[in-house]
């Protein structure tokens, strides 16, 4: 995700967007690891807690590059 968000700054137009939607699309999967991991019981939900927070606000921010207001 960082990689992709910071490559995609350094690019224009369209390709600037195709960055930051595969770094959104990253964060989404990380996401679904995550709760998975957590569903299977084989991380405590306390560890998962906090890097899911993380991950809503790097797909919030992502969002937001991705869907400008105008």
């Amino acid at each position: 995700m960082p990689a992709n968000l910071a490559e995609g700054h350094g690019r224009k137009g369209r390709d600037r967007m195709h960055h930051w939607r595969i770094a959104y699309g990253s964060a989404l999967e990380s996401r679904t690891h995550l709760e998975l991991l957590q569903r299977a019981e084989a991380i405590e939900v306390q560890q998962a807690t906090g890097a899911l927070e993380l991950l809503d606000r790097v797909c919030a921010m992502t969002w937001r590059l991705l869907h400008p207001r105008r």
